[in-house]
């Protein structure tokens, strides 16, 4: 891998052919309708991508240790409408990410919620026959199972039950085909969820519907049930370990399939009832498939594209719908929902779960926004609902990354949400201690957040990830700075702008690496920047990962490293130094020298180069990472690093089409070559952007909008609202 990056970047000015012999997969073109544009792209998409394992240590970067899964893909196979509710997908095996991994040889359960995090993987419910012992489980053989958007079919060995899943926005439906219709019985394993179940109820209603709760602590999932024929008993079992479970006696008699439809809702039964009435109500399962099967047609139809093999076609298609399961619908029909204080509130707009914002932010949410802009207003909002509750704009995980999101989200005409209160809890985050931003009076006094002493750290090293802090903080204020500008608040504006260049204090000119600080202003020593941290110095990263990651000032970024030639060759050694592979942290993964693609802390890195007017070169490791990364190993469905709530997916969705929002909130993006001959993206206002690749080769030439030939690369934001043409040339 290493050696063919280097041919690409050292013998890159004597040798553009590359691609002009060749196609982008290194091989003879395979096409498929090549001259046509994807009419239906949901034939295309394959939701096993993601779901097998990632085995291939040349590209994790070390040897796994025994009987340790590689944190990559995390992705679920199941049925779900886009942003839903309800995400109806097989369980292999708990706290095990999305629950379901493509290795694995028995099905435990089919549940309703999904996101691929090890949480939610609630209200597990499985088909069974005959007599059994608890825990219930079923072999399966993946030559009998498939899936599609809004389909999962699986036929269990064990029960001889083949099960068909299918779902809306809040509800999903079961298709159980017993070969057996004698002792059929359904299993309501709800002790079982990927969170900790702290208890939970289930009791029949009448000859055929049930009700009841999965309370997690945090959350209650409500769901309401029909069956198409007729319950005998509902029994609560304890098993010898102390297990309780609850099993659906059917009647016997009878050959149909057995039709179950679930109604769920985070505020009470009655709200699951009237969402499955609302959703579903007397629907056959092929209706409520068929329904879904155009709904998500009419979201990936939005981007139709042309040329490319039947390969490239499948990665990009399930990788747009990927880009649309999270964040998930938690109002009900009705509007209600229950806000962070437990209140029940009925407002003005669809309530969601807070975004993967430290994952997403960089791409996936941008995405979002250009495809459905009302949902994202309302996200926004369900942010600012939240904020008002904490008094702080809530963040995810690392970082204060709603300041780009929303930021761009206003910028792109998104207006939704209240604009003021979400800019004042933005505002709270930047300068009050106690809030979303740990360290901020640190980080306001001296310009970057402190490293603490600690001898010897290694990768678990509990600490304040400082210099991770200090460059997010420095992005986000930019973030927050352009909007403060637009909302005309200047004093606001020019103080958070000053505060956006703090990346520079965590940069040591003497390494050349973004670095550790003391709280004495010393840096941090003895100083490895090849080893990876979790939280000391870095998050989930190390100092090669980081020292590229000032994605509002790049060119600030290149005067520090003292000019575009030291700059390019510090780039060159980051996609060619090796990693060392003694170094092990698990989900930091899937390596091209130092750079890092299994994780998102450096995905802008490859971009860099067009700082120094070189595109060829990111376009030569752009290239790699879109061949070699995704779909890859023994079934071609493995990723090379964690999902994260369709952060990876996005990566590849842009960066497919040619065009990357590397600093989002200046809502421009960097011109790429695609791996489409011709691209067409129907806008929000009912134009089309008409996107085209001229030439034959991967080397950038120039870029035309409208007839117009750009000065550089950087494409506005402006061309998803007039529409027109763009054509990105390459060298023949």
């Amino acid at each position: 891998m290493n050696k063919k990056l280097t041919i690409f970047i050292f013998l890159l000015s004597i040798c553009y052919s590359f691609s002009s012999c060749q196609n982008h997969n290194g091989q003879e073109e395979q096409k498929n309708d090549s001259g046509k544009f994807v009419e239906k792209p949901v034939v295309f998409v394959n939701p096993f991508l993601g779901t097998a394992p990632l085995l291939d240590t040349t590209i994790i970067g070390y040897t796994p240790p025994k009987d340790w899964r590689v944190w990559a893909g995390l992705t679920f196979p199941g049925s779900s409408w886009p942003n839903a509710m309800v995400q109806l997908s097989p369980i292999t095996e708990y706290g095990s990410g999305a629950g379901y991994e493509y290795e694995d040889k028995e099905i435990l359960g089919f549940t309703h919620t999904n996101k691929g995090h090890w949480n939610l993987c609630n209200i597990p419910i499985l088909p069974v026959s005959g007599f059994n012992t608890y825990p219930y489980k079923s072999k399966f053989s993946h030559t009998k199972e498939t899936a599609s958007p809004a389909y999962y079919q699986v036929y269990l060995e064990d029960f001889r039950v083949n099960v068909r899943l299918s779902s809306t926005l809040r509800c999903g439906i079961h298709e159980y085909t017993f070969e057996n219709n004698e002792n059929r019985q359904i299993l309501f394993d709800l002790s079982k969820a990927n969170n900790k179940v702290v208890k939970w109820e289930i009791k029949k209603i009448g000859s055929n519907a049930l009700e009841g709760v999965q309370d997690i602590g945090r959350d209650k999932i409500y769901f309401y049930v029909t069956l198409s024929q007729e319950i005998e008993q509902l029994k609560i079992e304890e098993n010898k370990a102390g297990d309780k479970f609850a099993l659906v006696h059917l009647k016997d008699g009878g050959s149909s399939p057995l039709i179950l439809k679930i109604g769920l809702s985070f505020v009470s039964v009655e709200n699951a009832k009237e969402n499955l009435n609302a959703e579903i109500g007397t629907k056959s399962f092929d209706e409520v498939h068929t329904e879904g099967v155009k709904e998500w047609n009419t979201l990936l139809s939005r981007i139709k594209v042309k040329g490319g093999s039947k390969r490239e076609k499948e990665i990009f298609y399930s990788s747009l719908y990927r880009s649309f399961l999270w964040p998930a619908l938690r109002s009900d029909s009705n509007g209600e929902f229950i806000d962070e204080s437990g209140i029940i509130r009925k407002e003005g707009f669809n309530y969601y779960t807070l975004p993967s914002l430290w994952d997403t932010y960089r791409n996936k949410l941008v995405l979002l926004g250009m495809l459905r802009p009302e949902l994202t207003g309302d996200v926004i909002q369900s942010m600012v609902n939240r904020g008002e509750i904490r008094g702080f704009m809530p963040t995810f995980f690392h970082g204060d990354h709603a300041a780009p999101f929303i930021a761009s989200s206003y910028f792109k005409g998104i207006t939704n949400f209240d604009v003021q209160k979400a800019y004042q809890l933005l505002l709270n985050n930047a300068y009050k201690e106690g809030g979303t931003r740990p360290y901020i009076t640190e980080y306001i006094e001296k310009g970057y957040i402190s490293t603490p002493v600690v001898k010897n750290p290694n990768v678990e090293t509990k600490g304040r990830a400082g210099v991770s802090k200090t460059l997010e903080y420095a992005h986000d204020d930019y973030a927050l700075s352009l909007l403060a500008e637009k909302l005309g608040d200047s004093e606001h504006a020019e103080d958070l702008m000053k505060r956006s260049e703090n990346y520079k204090n965590v940069f040591d000119k003497e390494t050349n690496f973004m670095r550790g600080r003391l709280d004495d202003g010393h840096w941090v020593t003895p100083f490895n920047p090849q080893y990876p941290y979790y939280q000391y110095m870095y998050r989930e990263a190390n100092a090669w990962q980081l020292s590229f990651y000032v994605p509002h000032d790049i060119y600030g970024l290149v005067n520090l490293y003292g000019g575009t030639q030291r700059f390019e060759e510090k780039l060159d050694s980051l996609f060619s130094v090796p990693w060392n592979s003694n170094y092990i942290a698990r989900n930091v993964s899937g390596f091209l020298g130092q750079y890092c693609h299994g994780n998102q802390p450096n995905h802008e890195a490859p971009f860099a180069y067009y700082f120094v007017e070189k595109p060829e070169k990111s376009q030569a490791i752009l290239d790699i990472l879109l061949k070699d990364y995704y779909g890859i190993g023994e079934y071609g469905l493995a990723l090379s690093g964690m999902d994260d709530a369709g952060e990876m997916s996005s990566w590849y969705v842009f960066t497919a089409l040619g065009l990357y929002p590397l600093s989002v909130a200046d809502n421009e993006f960097i011109t790429t070559v695609p791996i489409f001959d011709d691209i067409i993206w129907e806008l929000n206002n009912g134009k089309t952007l008409t996107i085209s690749k001229k030439g034959q080769s991967r080397k950038l030439r120039s870029v035309e909008i409208n007839g117009e030939r750009l000065k550089n690369f950087f494409a506005p934001y402006s061309i998803f609202e007039e529409g027109g043409e763009l054509i990105i040339e390459t060298e023949n």
